[in-house]
Order: C-alpha cells, then sequence, then structure tokens
C-alpha cells in the first residue's frame, strides 16, 4: 500500500468531560496516513483515481468542529470512520492530539493513535 499523509491538521472543539472544555473549547490538531493503490492514479495522472487530500483535510475539521464528544478516543474513531468513506482508502492511521488537555502537570501533548481498514 502507498501512503499518503496529512500532518498537522488543526481545528477547535469542545470535546471533553469537564464543563469548561464543552464550554470554551480548545484546538485539537490532527495526523493522518491514508493507505491506498497510487498506482491507477499515477499511471492515468487521474485525480478521480486517488484520495483529494484536500477534501479529506476539510472533512476532518468538520468533524472536530462537530458535534462534541467525551473522549478523544471517541473523535479519532469519528475521524476514521469519515476517510474510510472514500473509495480509494484502504486503511486509515489517526493521531489526535490534544496539546491543552486538562493535566495538572507540566506537559507536552497527549495523543490517541487508531489504525482502522476496511472489512
Amino acid at each position: 500500500m502507498d501512503r499518503v499523509a496529512l500532518r498537522g491538521l488543526k481545528a477547535r472543539g469542545h470535546h471533553g468531560v469537564f464543563p469548561k472544555e464543552r464550554e470554551e473549547g480548545q484546538t485539537f490538531i490532527v495526523d493522518l496516513v491514508l493507505s491506498l493503490d497510487t498506482r491507477p492514479a499515477a499511471a492515468d495522472d487521474d485525480l478521480a483515481k486517488t484520495v483529494h487530500y484536500g477534501i479529506v483535510a476539510e472533512e476532518v475539521v468538520d468533524v472536530v468542529q462537530g458535534e462534541p464528544v467525551d473522549l478523544i478516543e471517541t473523535l479519532a474513531e469519528r475521524i476514521a470512520q469519515q476517510c474510510l468513506k472514500h473509495e480509494a482508502v484502504r486503511e486509515v492511521e489517526v493521531v489526535v492530539h490534544k496539546p491543552d488537555a486538562p493535566i495538572t502537570v507540566p506537559f507536552d501533548d497527549v495523543t490517541i493513535t487508531i489504525t482502522r481498514s476496511r472489512v
């Protein structure tokens, strides 16, 4: 499988279990690795035979900005399922970063990484 990666997609969402997270929101950062066979697109130089990463990026931002969830695990799952709606995508790795998580000790980042594929 070939891979198309999108790194550092940023969007503001209202996800989290605490009222302050839901009310004020915070920035979430998403990294994606989309696995697909790019040979048909390359052979014909045809965007329709691959995945349009610009559209995927917009859809991921829409998910992050959309309906709030308690867990970043749930957010990652929703993002993965959206990516798999694209016919060319066979597998996706999603990393959701929550750099402003409400933690009482110094930290750099909190992430969840999931991999999902077509059944």
